[in-house]
């Protein structure tokens, strides 16, 4: 049965390998991280997903889509605004090593895995901070070229960001959602961009949202 389940593990990483054009290092930690995550998510819910298909299609390459959009060996760095498992910055810190990358996550739980998932992927440049939104836009000040997020908060409380008074009033904001999203209207004035892209036979699309010009 182990050897059943490995040899699945290598046929869904040798076609996300090819499927991404990923290195053998790359490849190796997406390996690393999809263990982790299943076993992990015995005694932490961290996914509905475990099987290995699944977290490389819904999990890794949904969360590297963004790179078919921006250039980010271009970008210094991106904040994570309640990435649980890691979705979608760990992903896109593995391709782009040189991102200064901050994780925003409140759950304990959460933190502890994200804190044992980064030393085992020697990831390094990498800070959890366990503050909420709010008050991280309270009373933070980092460099951030990118916020992303996985639909962990409604749009209604991420605009926060581009009030007057905000350090982040003139950072972007990517938030990945489903094809058939639809974004209130008091949001609606900050949406500057739809990219719509495929997962599998499904379409899905990433928000870029900012201070309109």
């Amino acid at each position: 049965m182990k050897q059943i389940r490995e040899r699945s593990q290598d046929v869904v990483f040798a076609g996300l390998a090819r499927n991404e054009d990923l290195t053998v290092e790359q490849v190796e930690k997406f390996k690393i991280y999809a263990d982790l995550l299943r076993e992990w998510n015995e005694k932490v819910n961290l996914t509905a997903i475990t099987n290995y298909a699944g977290i490389a299609k819904q999990h890794f390459q949904d969360s590297i889509a963004l790179r078919k959009f921006v250039d980010l060996s271009k970008a210094n760095s991106i904040a994570d605004i309640g990435p649980g498992a890691g979705f979608p910055s760990i992903p896109l810190k593995i391709l782009f090593p040189h991102l200064k990358v901050y994780l925003m996550e409140v759950n304990l739980k959460k933190q502890k895995f994200l804190n044992f998932l980064i030393n085992r992927l020697s990831l390094e440049n990498i800070e959890i901070i366990d503050f909420d939104w709010r008050t991280f836009l309270r009373k933070t000040d980092f460099e951030i070229d990118y916020f992303v997020t996985k639909a962990a908060l409604h749009e209604l409380e991420l605009i926060r960001m581009f009030k007057p008074s905000c350090a982040y009033k003139d950072s972007k904001l990517i938030y990945w959602a489903s094809i058939d999203w639809v974004c209130y209207p008091k949001a609606g004035k900050y949406v500057l961009d739809k990219k719509i892209y495929k997962l599998g036979r499904k379409e899905r699309q990433l928000i870029f949202m900012g201070l309109p010009k």
